[in-house]
């Protein structure tokens, strides 16, 4: 009985300073330059129907259920999406424009697991006819989901995601 007790303490000693070294945060983005204006670029970004376009997740579940409420292109907008697996449930919501510059949103996840992320789009002027788009998001690691992060790598698990849709609106938006 008494080294099932201690047993029982290790693992939540373990537990417990996992959860002290865990990664609290994260934060994951990418950019790319594409051949058009920033006024071109921004007010396509904008629009969350466009995004259906170069979407990596739209190309892993194409027939996902999706419902848009609001006024896409303005706050408070929302695309809400339940897809495969791959894609799983969530929504998007538009929760700050700044003008040419920076579009925020808020991503619930509902499945596979809940959890609420801040994205971001930004537009740069490289020049009058290059622009450079970061995407981007972060959140929290909340425990006991933060001890998970240990052995993943959300930069690695979403970065590729990112690349990917990165390349194809530059596609959608160079042609």
């Amino acid at each position: 009985m008494i080294t099932l007790l201690y047993i029982l303490a290790g693992i939540v000693l373990l537990v417990l300073i996992l959860g002290m070294i865990a990664p609290k945060t994260y934060n994951v983005s990418r950019s790319i330059e594409i051949s058009r204006p920033k006024s071109d670029v921004f007010d396509n970004l904008r629009f969350l129907k466009n995004q259906d376009a170069w979407s990596p997740w739209n190309k892993k579940d194409p027939n996902m259920e999706k419902k848009f409420t609001g006024t896409d292109g303005q706050v408070g907008a929302t695309s809400y999406w339940n897809g495969n697996k791959d894609v799983g449930e969530g929504e998007q919501e538009l929760t700050k424009i700044v003008d040419g510059e920076r579009i925020e949103s808020e991503l619930r996840f509902l499945k596979p697991w809940k959890s609420t992320s801040d994205a971001y789009l930004t537009t740069e002027e490289i020049d009058a006819s290059t622009t450079r788009v970061t995407w981007g998001f972060s959140g929290k690691n909340k425990f006991p989901m933060s001890i998970m992060m240990l052995f993943m790598n959300m930069d690695k698990m979403v970065g590729k995601d990112f690349e990917e849709g990165l390349s194809s609106l530059k596609q959608t938006l160079e042609k």
